[in-house]
């Protein structure tokens, strides 16, 4: 009997959260580009999330483990991968390890350190959580303050990047019809929502310039691209400072020529009994300007939504922005490190070995971070066996073998790999000199596995992918 979670798995395919992107067999098929959703205002509150996956049921027999190993071994031990290869491959419905190989030992994780990322952040705020960014007023007539919220995925106009995304422009006239007859004069960035420095320990000096990540900032638009425009591989050019940028754009909308300046919204003052005893002479009564009055807000799609394009795309931004909301969540400051502390507490409070895991950053550009191929399995384990409707909501964003995402062009040649087209829905991870690959598949006899494949050393980049997708598709063939 095939599991519930096979099914469910299929069903994602075409039932993912908000997703529009047409990969795989589905480009050629549609042909001219799609246009982008409309943004349509959100619901709130949000009604409560259902479960999504049932619990993993068994399918067939648990395969054995000295057959999967006589399966696997020539294949891990190929000279393609490189001299230091760690591997784990649990069974979703029993828990019971069928191969194992430094499994317990943390290694360089590159992009599948979104795993655990996405894990961490839906089980602090939840799938609906939504970013709101605010606008207030400032100290002095005409000021206006935009106030950072942490969304990454922000529109300039209807040409958006993530579809549903929230609207610069919209927000600018919200802001306008607020003023009435008063001009705005200024506008004002505060950024106060991050701490500390803006690039992580681990960064390459080129990643900005290459255009695979932007500094990280609490405001900016289209994950601080320049252009609304996603590369498989990086090279989106980013802003140098994506949180002016975006100021600038909005203060266009808003008919401001003022440079744009970094500041601090103002509370909103006392009212009543206590604002009368403490009169000011610059009190808004005289001006009708009420500083830190709120002027506009947009909201962001909801954090599952958010955490799907974070996953398919391998975006590194929005995988920054998704981790801070772990510290937020728990009242603490968001900084490269403090999200790496809270981050890991969560994740110990969700049961898994975070003892495991060493994280300088939520997207797994840093090459210090190291994850056990053990604690990505087992934290993909726990989102498959329904105890937590919040964390099954990562399976949605797996990019799909040959298909969609970063594997949108892999699995695909004629040959054993292309037997796990479509089955196979996995978290990449490259940089150079690593490659790694950690998801779920179901095999020929309907069992569903979760594994974590993870090569450093590998000479050709190339060939090393297409080792981890032989061991992807061997299990996926294993009769074992």
């Amino acid at each position: 009997m095939v599991s519930v979670l096979s099914v469910v798995i299929l069903l994602a395919l075409v039932a993912a959260v908000g997703l529009v992107v047409r990969p795989g067999p589905v480009d050629g098929w549609l042909g001219a580009e799609a246009e982008s959703s409309p943004s349509v205002a959100p619901p709130s509150p949000d009604p409560t999330p259902t479960p999504v996956l049932a619990a993993a049921e068994a399918g067939g027999a648990t395969p054995d483990t000295a057959a999967v190993e006589e399966a696997l071994d020539p294949l891990v031990n190929s000279s393609v991968l490189g001299n230091s290869v760690h591997v784990s491959v649990l069974d979703a419905a029993t828990s019971t390890s069928l191969y194992a190989k430094n499994a317990e030992v943390p290694t360089t994780p590159a992009s599948t350190t979104k795993l655990l990322t996405a894990a961490a952040a839906l089980a602090a705020r939840g799938p609906a959580y939504r970013l709101t960014t605010r606008v207030v007023a400032g100290e002095n007539p005409g000021e206006v303050v935009i106030i950072g919220a942490g969304d990454p995925t922000m529109s300039v106009d209807k040409n958006q990047l993530f579809p549903g995304a929230a609207r610069l422009d919209k927000l600018a006239e919200l802001v306008k019809n607020a003023l009435g007859g008063t001009a705005a004069t200024r506008v004002y960035v505060d950024m106060s929502l991050y701490e500390g420095p803006e690039t992580a320990t681990g960064w390459g000096s080129s990643d900005i310039g290459d255009g695979q990540v932007a500094r990280i900032q609490p405001f900016m638009t289209n994950g601080g691209r320049i252009e609304p425009v996603h590369n498989d591989f990086g090279g989106d050019p980013r802003y140098s400072n994506p949180a002016n940028a975006a100021g600038k754009l909005f203060a266009e909308y808003l008919g401001v020529t003022a440079s744009v300046k970094a500041g601090t919204a103002p509370k909103l003052a006392e009212t009543g009994a206590a604002a009368s005893a403490a009169p000011d002479a610059s009190a808004p009564a005289e001006t009708g300007w009420t500083p830190g009055k709120e002027l506009g807000k947009v909201d962001s799609p909801p954090l599952v939504q958010i955490v799907d394009w974070m996953l398919q795309q391998s975006d590194n931004v929005l995988a920054e922005a998704v981790a801070r909301q772990v510290p937020l969540a728990a009242g603490k400051v968001a900084s490269f490190d403090s999200t790496a502390e809270a981050m890991i507490e969560k994740l110990k409070e969700l049961g898994l070995p975070a003892e495991e895991a060493n994280l300088y950053d939520g997207s797994g550009l840093s090459r210090n971070n190291g994850i056990s191929p053990n604690m990505l399995v087992q934290t993909l384990a726990l989102a498959a066996n329904g105890s937590n409707a919040d964390l099954s909501a990562l399976f949605n964003g797996l990019p799909v073998a040959g298909w969609s995402g970063t594997l949108r062009t892999r699995f695909v040649t004629p040959s054993p790999n292309q037997s796990a087209q479509g089955i196979v829905r996995a978290k990449t991870g490259t940089l150079s000199g690593v490659n790694t690959l950690a998801g779920v598949l179901i095999t020929k006899d309907g069992r569903v596995l979760v594994f974590a494949i993870m090569a450093v050393g590998g000479a050709s980049a190339i060939a090393a992918r297409a080792g981890l997708d032989k061991i992807a598709a061997r299990l996926v063939a294993c009769g074992c």
